[in-house]
């Protein structure tokens, strides 16, 4: 629900983006899968699985590590490989433009290759030590102290070029395969079928489309076939109060989908779990109904307003409503709260790196935005 996804769409997809480099990856695959449960393999290859089995070409690739990790350097450590990636390959994606990284010096620095090759320097640098990867922060990438080691003394480094699958035939469609990253996981018939649907209780309701659910939760219906209450409860972005209000014509398509189809569902359902997230959930609940501010209630818990909202807006996009109006009508003035409202109300999407991109950079700051979003979304979605 924000233009950085909400809390649990985030988690959603690292673990997506983790399958997929764990099946392209041309790495020994047992080295991998330590690495991901916080193991080392001292052994350069186990010798057993595919990969070891037939190997693929490599190349020292200590000058693009060390390029890469410039850039982490650059921006702080604060942001995710994506948006590494964009920098490195010159892109001015919205993200990039919002934070001024188009004007950092390493911008561009990568631009010969492509997104899948930086894709391969950053995840075997996670295997060789040099990077690590924040869960709390939904895939932040942080230097590790080898890394910085190796930035003053770099050494060779063999780089395992990553197979190419961009033309391997596919049926997904290509509207479908951009709405949320593993589009080619889900039902593109079904995830069409659901718009529509989402699309024509929206205009009854007089509301965004995204209002009503967004585009991960609807993917992830197309992957997994929800058909009772608490299985669509199980959905990213769907808690009790979203599945109550928009809930039952989806599952009753859902369902006769299933049944004309002969669909056979997964049976279990992959649980979302963030570390202490009901314990969180419970005390901004709490601390926003006795209307504490919300920079004191990010301070005692050592946090960012920033990720304060995150949690805030994973909250709503879930379906509990949230009145945080006493905040910011200490914030931001009547007109502009106004303005900001209206934006979103015939906006076709929620994000809040093209409003403030709309609405201007001189006149409001992106937690402005995410605030009046979080109103919007709580009044007329919850």
């Amino acid at each position: 629900m924000k233009g950085k996804p909400v809390a649990e769409q985030e988690v959603g997809k690292l673990l997506i983006n983790e399958t997929v480099g764990y099946a392209e990856t041309n790495v020994c695959r047992r080295k991998v899968l330590l690495n991901y449960f916080g193991e080392k393999y001292t052994q350069e290859k186990c010798g057993n699985c595919d990969n070891c089995l037939h190997p693929k070409k490599s190349f020292d690739g200590q000058e693009e590590i060390v390029t890469m990790l410039e850039v982490v350097k650059a921006v702080k450590e604060k942001f995710q490989g994506d948006h590494i990636i964009n920098i490195l390959t010159g892109k001015v994606e919205n993200a990039v433009k919002l934070h001024r990284h188009d004007q950092l010096e390493e911008f561009g620095t990568g631009d010969e290759h492509d997104v899948k090759f930086w894709t391969a320097i950053i995840r075997q640098s996670l295997l060789n030590g040099f990077l690590s990867k924040e869960i709390e922060t939904y895939g932040t990438l942080k230097i590790t102290d080898k890394g910085k080691a190796f930035m003053k003394k770099p050494f060779k480094v063999d780089i395992v070029e990553d197979a190419d699958y961009s033309n391997t035939e596919s049926d997904t469609d290509d509207d479908f395969a951009g709405a949320g990253g593993s589009g080619a996981a889900a039902d593109p018939e079904l995830f069409a079928s659901l718009k529509d649907l989402r699309k024509k209780l929206a205009k009854q309701r007089n509301v965004p489309p995204f209002v009503v659910f967004q585009d991960p939760s609807l993917e992830e219906m197309a992957i997994n076939y929800p058909i009772t209450m608490d299985e669509l409860k199980n959905i990213t972005g769907v808690g009790a109060g979203k599945a109550a209000k928009f809930g039952k014509p989806f599952l009753d398509l859902i369902k006769k989908y299933v049944e004309e189809n002969e669909i056979e569902r997964p049976l279990d359902f992959v649980i979302k779990s963030v570390v202490n997230k009901s314990v969180l959930k419970v005390y901004m609940i709490q601390n926003i109904d006795r209307k504490i501010s919300l920079t004191d209630m990010a301070r005692s818990k050592g946090m960012t307003l920033g990720e304060l909202l995150g949690e805030i807006e994973s909250i709503v996009s879930s379906g509990t409503k949230l009145d945080i109006s006493y905040y910011i009508n200490e914030v931001i003035d009547e007109e502009r709260q106004k303005e900001v409202f209206d934006y979103f109300k015939t906006a076709e999407s929620d994000s809040a790196e093209f409003a403030l991109l709309e609405l201007g950079e001189d006149d409001y700051s992106l937690d402005d935005i995410r605030l009046m979003r979080i109103k919007f979304m709580s009044e007329l979605g919850n």
